[in-house]
C-alpha cells in the first residue's frame, strides 16, 4: 500500500558575499540593507513545509559563506570594489552574467556530497547580478528545471538540484523560484499524458487560457489573472481550485474566486495558496503518485 511519510531532504547552503576592506568589514548586502539569507532560509523552509502538509522538511545539515562571487562562465569574478560601484550606478554589470557551474560543483565538492548522500540538493544565496538561475539540475538523466540541464555528472549517481536565491529580494521571491521548479518537474512527470489524463495541464489552467475551465493556475497566472503577475485582480471568475485539495476527486462544481484568496495581490501569500493546492496524498492514478511532492523534492523518482 502506498502511503505518505515525510521526508528530510538535506542541504547545503551557500552564501556568498564580500568582507574583505573597501567599505570598512561590513558584508555587501547589509552595506545596501539587503535581507539576512539565514532568515529567509529559515522562514522558505517554514513555507515549505506547510504548503506541502508537514510532507517536505528541508534541513540545513551545512552552511558555507563564500567572501566573494562566483566566477562568470568567462572566468570574470567582481571585486568587492567592482561589484559595489556597478550596483551603485546600475551599470557595468558584467556580460556574460550567467555563473560557472562547473567550477561551482567543482569548489563545493558536490559530486562526492551527493554521490555518499551527505546532502541531497544545494541551496546558493547571493546578491543581484550573481549569475544563478533559479534552479538547475544535474546528476544522471538531469532534464529541464527552469533552465537547462549541468551535463557532465553521471558520477553523481543520482539527480539533484541548485537553487539560486538573491538575499536583494524575499521569501516570496524564493517561492516563486520554487515554484517554477515544481512547473519543470511537473511538466516532466506527465510528458506522455494526453488530452485529459495530463492532470498537470489541467491543475495550471486559468481563465484567460481557458474561458470557464479555469483550475488552480500557474506561478504567473492566478486563476482570474490577465497578465504576468497578475495576482491582485479582484475580478471574480468560475474556478474548480478547490477540488484539487480532495485529489483525486476532482468532479467538484467550480465556485467564483478572486484574488481575497490569495492575498490581494502578495507575491508570497499566492505563491504559498498555489502550492498548497498540490496533490499530497497517498495512492496512484494513472501511474502517477498522487503524491506530487515526491517527484518536486527528489527528482530522481521521476521516470
Amino acid at each position: 500500500m502506498y502511503s505518505v511519510q515525510p521526508v528530510f531532504p538535506k542541504i547545503l547552503l551557500v552564501t556568498y558575499d564580500f568582507n574583505g576592506a573597501g567599505s570598512g568589514d561590513r558584508p555587501v548586502r547589509q552595506l545596501f540593507g539587503w535581507n539576512d539569507p539565514f532568515e529567509l532560509t529559515d522562514q522558505f523552509i517554514h513555507d515549505l513545509q506547510s504548503a506541502s502538509a508537514n510532507y517536505c522538511n528541508y534541513e540545513i545539515v551545512e552552511s558555507q559563506v563564500v567572501d566573494g562571487f562566483p566566477v562568470k562562465v568567462d572566468g570574470f569574478r567582481y571585486t568587492k570594489e567592482s561589484y559595489s560601484k556597478a550596483w551603485q550606478s546600475r551599470s557595468d554589470f558584467h556580460q556574460p552574467d550567467w555563473a560557472d557551474y562547473d567550477e561551482i560543483v567543482e569548489t563545493l565538492n558536490l559530486s562526492y556530497q551527493i554521490r555518499s548522500k551527505e546532502i541531497d540538493e544545494v541551496w546558493l544565496f547571493a546578491g543581484p547580478y550573481a549569475g544563478f538561475y533559479e534552479s538547475r539540475m544535474a546528476g544522471p538523466g538531469a532534464f529541464w528545471c527552469n533552465a537547462p540541464p549541468l551535463e557532465g555528472y553521471r558520477s553523481t549517481k543520482r539527480r539533484f538540484v541548485i537553487m539560486g536565491f538573491n538575499y536583494e529580494r524575499g521569501v516570496g521571491e524564493m517561492l516563486e523560484s520554487y515554484g517554477h521548479r515544481v512547473e519543470s518537474i511537473m511538466d516532466h512527470v506527465y510528458r506522455r499524458k494526453r488530452g485529459a489524463s495530463n492532470l498537470w495541464k489541467r491543475y495550471t489552467r486559468y481563465h484567460r487560457s481557458h474561458p470557464g475551465q479555469a483550475e488552480v493556475g500557474n506561478v504567473h497566472f492566478a486563476p482570474n489573472s490577465r497578465h504576468d503577475y497578475d495576482w491582485g485582480n479582484m475580478l471574480p471568475v468560475p474556478s474548480r481550485c478547490d477540488n484539487w485539495l480532495n485529489f483525486p476527486y476532482l468532479s467538484g462544481r467550480p465556485k467564483l474566486v478572486n484574488s481575497s484568496e490569495w492575498g490581494k495581490g502578495d507575491i508570497r501569500q499566492h505563491h504559498l495558496w498555489w502550492l498548497r493546492h498540490l496533490p499530497h496524498v497517498e495512492g496512484i492514478t494513472d501511474g502517477i503518485a498522487n503524491n506530487w511532492w515526491e517527484y518536486i523534492v527528489d527528482p530522481n523518482r521521476v521516470d
